[in-house]
C-alpha cells in the first residue's frame, strides 16, 4: 500500500499566536516593552525603567520563562484548528517546533487541550536535519513543510529540495517585517491566513501526486 502524503507544521504564529501574547506577558510582569519594528528579534526588547535593550542572554531567560510557565496564554491561530482537521483527511500531519526535548509533552498537551491533537517533534537550530528525520521515519508519497521563518526553508531546502515548502506567518505584528522564503526562492508560496492556505495546500497535495 502506497504511504499517505505528509504535512509538517510549526507551531507558533502557524497554528497557536506567541509573539502576541509573549509582548503581552513582558509588559504586564517583566518591565519589558516589545515593539517589533524590523526584522531583529533582539532589538525589539527594551527595559521600561531604562529603555535600554535586553541583553542576548536575558532574553533566552524570558524566552524560557514564558514557555516554563505561560504557555496556557497562547490561543490557536485563526482557522488553523478547521484546516488541520480537514488536513488530516488528506494527509499524516505532525508539528516540528523548535522547543527543547523536555517541552515536547508540554507542546503536544498544549495543542490537543486547544483542539489540535497531533504528534509533536522538538528541534534546536535549523529544522532541515530533523525534517529530513521525519521523512526518513514516515517514508510519504510527498510532503509539505509549513514554517513562518524564511531560515528554516532555507534549511528545508538543502536536504529536501523537491518537498512543497509554505512560509506562513499569521502574526500581523511581525509578518511585515520578517524576511520572505518566497521571495528569496526557498518556498513555493508565502501565505499568512489559513483561509488562502488550506486550498492552496489540497491543491498542493493532488496536484503533486498527479506529477
Amino acid at each position: 500500500m502506497m504511504s499517505r502524503p505528509l504535512i509538517v507544521s510549526d507551531c507558533d504564529e502557524v497554528l497557536l499566536y506567541m509573539v502576541s501574547h509573549f509582548r503581552d506577558w513582558l509588559g504586564e510582569e517583566q518591565g519589558v516593552h516589545f515593539e517589533m519594528g524590523g526584522n531583529n528579534f533582539a532589538r525589539a526588547m527594551r527595559h521600561r525603567d531604562s529603555g535600554e535593550a535586553v541583553g542576548e542572554q536575558e532574553i533566552w531567560r524570558l524566552l524560557n520563562l514564558f514557555f516554563d510557565g505561560q504557555m496556557h496564554r497562547q490561543t490557536p491561530v485563526e482557522g488553523a484548528v478547521t484546516a488541520i482537521s480537514e488536513l488530516t483527511k488528506h494527509a499524516d500531519v505532525v508539528v516540528l517546533t523548535n522547543l527543547k526535548d523536555f517541552r515536547q509533552e508540554a507542546r503536544a498537551r498544549q495543542l490537543a487541550d486547544l483542539g489540535i491533537a497531533l504528534k509533536v517533534y522538538t528541534n534546536q537550530g535549523p529544522k532541515g536535519p530533523a525534517f529530513r528525520a521525519i521523512l526518513d521515519e514516515y517514508q510519504p508519497s510527498r510532503a509539505i513543510f509549513i514554517d513562518d521563518l524564511a531560515q528554516h526553508h532555507d534549511s528545508v531546502s538543502d536536504v529536501a529540495p523537491d518537498v512543497g515548502r509554505l512560509h506562513l506567518c499569521a502574526e500581523p505584528s511581525i509578518a511585515s517585517n520578517i524576511d520572505c522564503a518566497h521571495k528569496a526562492g526557498h518556498a513555493d508560496a508565502r501565505i499568512d491566513d489559513w483561509a488562502t492556505a488550506l486550498p492552496w495546500l489540497i491543491d498542493k497535495l493532488y496536484s503533486e501526486a498527479e506529477d
